[in-house]
């Protein structure tokens, strides 16, 4: 092992892993593991670049206060980088963002201002923005910030072409957040090897680049709204509400080739494979990407070198979807295992928890037939976003209490077909005076959304309309449903 003068030396020169067991036969299929930065992600890379480049531009002062609007990994990055150069840190982050980030921040001595998450990416770049101007602060900008480009120019692509060590390369697959690391190595591969594919992935429900509808920008460059094809995703870090300028040069400059849209369960199983049949643990993100460069590697010719991005570490995700149905308590298998032999066990049985069901499937008369129909299918029915937390908890409950039920997912990539999704929404607002989501219908009549479910449980007022009409539940089921909300929604102080 090397020796460092600091932690920042050992940023970069993370391995190319050959995947075995998931890349179809005959493909060469590597993984960038860009968990291996000490901060466990990607952009480790840009925050190291960023404040050093701002120290030799004497754009930052020594002690002077950083900040920067983050989803987690970008200012986890930065807070390793101010740690050890001794500037104070904020970051500004949409309060949906897993819980766990908000920790490690705080552990590494940054100080967390969180924004609405209804304001999306663009509420906490403009919260950053206000502090910045506001108290003097230096403010990254990563999005537009060229050095988070240059920095992948100098490191990620020339380690890529160092380690196929002459291989001809057939395609390079990756997400889009900042646009950092697709401009910076997209660059280099189409100079070095014009004939490699640059493929981004995007969610298949917020298909933003696949669109080829414009972001609309102000008279600064600065995105002027949230993109008109933006829905909420799983992936976090990944496609915030706008196109960064960053990612727009790319594509400008001719450097994607194609888009390839991923959906959220297909993000959600390669992750999982890849921890259970390679041994890699990487995050949603990285099981997007991956799902992106499957595709490409399916119809590549035999012997192609392909490479695709994991970009960070799963540890960032145990409070998402990722880690839903995966028990801190052992389940009836592990403690009839336990109980195999005498000594050394627990005698009282835990109950097991269940993994949620995966779900499919928005003032037009085919709308209005749509709901009606919908409505005269299932007893229970659940209009609702694809992955809306609120609409997690709901689903959650269903689960754990054995209740059948339809859900209709509004931002489904089946729905998005001349908004047909926002006006079904349009005719369930019109019916029901509320335009939140989800909505829950009971035999056909509206009862509200997610507090007002968990209330009418509570009360037993679901139990007798489930009753009058015949549907199953767990009658014996002790559950409290606040448990099952988002995270960010038990009780906070409201300061950072």
């Amino acid at each position: 092992m090397a020796r460092h003068d600091s932690i920042l030396s050992t940023i970069g020169h993370t391995p190319l892993v050959r995947l075995d067991i998931l890349a179809p036969p005959g493909v060469n299929l590597y993984a960038k593991v860009e968990a291996f930065n000490p901060m466990g992600s990607v952009k480790d890379r840009m925050a190291l670049a960023v404040i050093e480049d701002a120290e030799r531009r004497g754009a930052l002062r020594p002690g002077q206060t950083v900040i920067e609007a983050t989803s987690g990994n970008t200012g986890i990055g930065l807070a390793m980088v101010c740690a050890r150069k001794g500037y104070p840190l904020v970051v500004t982050m949409a309060e949906s963002f897993s819980v766990e980030r908000r920790k490690l921040l705080r552990y590494l001595g940054a100080r967390v201002v969180l924004t609405p998450a209804a304001e999306k990416g663009t509420g906490m770049l403009n919260k950053a923005i206000e502090l910045a101007e506001r108290h003097g602060y230096f403010l990254c900008r990563q999005f537009e910030n060229e050095a988070n480009a240059d920095v992948h120019v100098r490191t990620t692509a020339r380690e890529i072409l160092d380690d196929l060590a002459g291989l001809p390369l057939y395609a390079w697959v990756t997400g889009f957040g900042t646009g950092g690391t697709l401009k910076g190595v997209a660059s280099v591969l189409k100079r070095a090897s014009p004939a490699t594919r640059v493929v981004v992935a995007e969610p298949d429900n917020a298909a933003m680049l696949g669109s080829g509808v414009p972001q609309a920008r102000d008279a600064t460059g600065a995105p002027a709204a949230s993109h008109p094809r933006f829905r909420p995703h799983l992936m976090q870090g990944w496609s915030p509400d706008f196109i960064s300028r960053l990612t727009e040069e790319a594509v400008t400059a001719g450097h994607v080739d194609e888009v390839v849209p991923v959906a959220g369960e297909a993000a959600l199983r390669l992750a999982r494979e890849l921890a259970r049949c390679e041994g890699i643990f990487a995050g949603t993100s990285s099981g997007a990407t991956l799902a992106a460069a499957l595709e490409v590697a399916q119809r590549a010719p035999a012997g192609s070198h392909i490479v695709c991005m994991l970009p960070d570490t799963g540890e960032r995700y145990l409070s998402t979807p990722l880690f839903d149905g995966i028990d801190a308590e052992m389940n009836e298998e592990e403690l009839t295992l336990s109980r195999s032999t005498p000594g050394y066990r627990f005698e009282a049985p835990s109950a097991p928890a269940a993994a949620p069901p995966p779900v499919s499937a928005a003032l037009d008369a085919a709308a209005e037939r749509f709901v009606d129909e919908t409505l005269a299918a299932a007893p229970v029915v659940m209009f609702a976003l694809e992955w809306c937390e609120f609409c997690w908890s709901v689903r959650k409950f269903f689960a754990r209490q054995g209740i059948d039920y339809r859900s209709v997912d509004l931002d489904a990539a089946a729905l998005q077909a001349d908004d047909f999704g926002g006006k079904v929404r349009a005719v369930l607002a019109a019916r029901t005076g509320a335009a939140t989501i989800p909505r829950l219908f009971i035999g056909g009549e509206h009862l509200g959304g997610c507090s007002e479910l968990f209330d009418a449980w509570r009360d037993g007022s679901l139990r007798e309309r489930l009753d009058a009409l015949g549907v199953a539940y767990d009658r014996d089921q002790t559950l409290d449903p606040a448990s099952l909300l988002p995270g960010w929604l038990h009780p906070r102080t409201t300061t950072a």
